[in-house]
């Protein structure tokens, strides 16, 4: 365990502990962030995870269930405005064979989606091609999430 009480070693701990991991950081609530997925299956492929290290939803608390929902819909209104996606894919993997590639510290996909977006680039040769690059859609995205945050009156960046 780190100083803070996060786990070394977990990306998401180790992106609300420095400046240099925090830069795929959009937003920071309460009691949980949202960041971009650093493998996204779309331009602004976001997670919305809890600040404390816990792996079910079970584990977390009333208030950090209530800010992750509260996350996902924020995250929803922010990619609606930048990307105007036809759809969104909301989820969460709980476990390893469910599918999670992290598995310890739980976390909500909120990926935008269009008709036809699947890429056969990605099916072939196991590579994904976006057309902008994280840093790119960070810059993009954390200006409306402020100004929605502000219009909302929660969270705190």
């Amino acid at each position: 365990m780190s100083k803070t009480g996060d786990v070394d070693g977990c990306v998401f701990c180790e992106a609300l502990a420095d400046a240099e991991n925090a830069r795929l950081v959009v937003y920071r609530g309460e009691t949980a962030f949202i960041i971009l997925n650093m493998f996204p299956y779309n331009c602004g492929h976001l997670m919305v995870v809890p600040a404390r290290h816990i792996a079910t939803l079970g584990a977390a608390s009333p208030a950090e269930r209530v800010e992750m929902i509260e996350l996902t819909s924020l995250a929803e209104m922010a990619l609606g405005e930048v990307y105007h996606p036809q759809g969104l894919n909301v989820g969460m993997n709980l476990g390893r064979a469910a599918g999670a590639g992290i598995v310890d510290h739980m976390h909500i996909h909120v990926v935008p989606r269009w008709n036809g977006d699947t890429n056969f680039v990605s099916v072939v040769g196991d590579v994904r091609v976006l057309p902008e690059d994280l840093e790119q859609s960070a810059a993009r995205l954390r200006p409306v999430f402020l100004r929605l945050q502000a219009t909302s009156g929660e969270g705190r960046s």
